[in-house]
């Protein structure tokens, strides 16, 4: 029995090449997004999994790079739930700014805690610790359980509610998942055992 969990990060978006905090609003890819997302389904074909069910935010950019994987592995009309428990973390008022302003108007070292600390948020916004206790709940009760009963789930979410999947996969602190890096459009693909334990992972690197 195979239980295959398939996490990538949507390709670069709009916001990602102007530099600017994107958080909740809803720019869609590039054409270099279009492009990673694109080869990110090319790479997961050529694995040979069929899926049973996809996972994706109610932003624009996870799901176009999601209908643009299926389209490359074959499974375009696969059944997708869209929840905004899997949006990206929300910047509050930096949400927008170029992040070279941001460290304009607020401080290198400031604007470095809030981006890269686990548990200080943003004014009006989420740290990492506040994404994850939205993000969690949803994928124990809603995707972990699939996954575990033999299904294929592939997930095109965002770099933070992904980092929260992570660090409770893989069993990691705070600290540790903060500095864990996660391209634009390359998939993580585990295989899990019965008890929710890592059985082996792949990073699909272009």
């Amino acid at each position: 029995m195979s239980r295959i969990l398939v996490l990538v990060r949507h390709g670069q978006s709009e916001w990602n090449l102007l530099n600017l905090f994107t958080g909740w609003k809803d720019p869609d890819l590039t054409a270099q997004g279009v492009k990673e997302a694109t080869a990110a389904g090319t790479r997961l074909k050529a694995l040979g999994y069929k899926y049973d069910i996809a996972y994706t935010s109610v932003l624009t950019r996870a799901q176009h790079t999601l209908r643009l994987i299926l389209g490359e592995v074959g499974q375009p009309d696969l059944e997708t739930i869209r929840d905004q428990a899997l949006n990206e973390r929300d910047y509050g008022e930096l949400t927008g700014l170029n992040k070279d302003d941001a460290r304009a108007k607020w401080g290198e070292e400031q604007v470095h805690i809030w981006r890269r600390s686990f548990d200080v948020p943003p004014p009006g916004g989420e740290s990492l610790k506040n994404t994850a206790e939205r993000t969690l709940p949803y994928f124990n009760a809603e995707i972990l359980p699939r996954v575990l009963k033999g299904e294929n789930v592939l997930v095109a979410a965002h770099g933070n509610s992904l980092r929260s999947i992570i660090m409770d996969l893989e069993k990691l602190s705070g600290d540790e998942i903060v500095a864990r890096e996660l391209n634009t459009g390359e998939p993580i693909v585990y295989e899990l055992n019965e008890d929710g334990s890592i059985k082996s992972k792949k990073v699909l690197a272009a």
